[in-house]
């Protein structure tokens, strides 16, 4: 074997591990646009996302609160009247 035919194998080897790494790189981006796709969809999505079970979260929230001050209140009351009654 010559030496430029030496050379030239080296060089082939050499743009083969390029290659293979670009193609891994490829691939590795591909897999992670399919995560964020899937990230994305578990975030936005209208129904089951993230955003959709904070909103779900704060109007149950919202209508706990009431229910339990108007409880309170009714509590209160009855608890007032019973001791109102009590006293003649």
């Amino acid at each position: 074997m010559s030496e430029d035919q030496a050379v030239f194998h080296q060089l082939d080897a050499k743009i083969e591990k390029v290659v293979n790494a670009i193609e891994s790189v490829r691939d590795k981006q591909d897999e992670m646009a399919e995560d964020v796709t899937k990230i994305k969809e578990a975030v936005y999505d209208p129904d089951q996302g993230l955003y959709a079970r904070i909103r779900e979260l704060e109007s149950w929230k919202n209508t706990s609160s009431k229910m339990i001050w108007t409880l309170f209140t009714s509590v209160i009351g009855i608890i007032s009247a019973f001791i109102l009654k009590s006293f003649p």
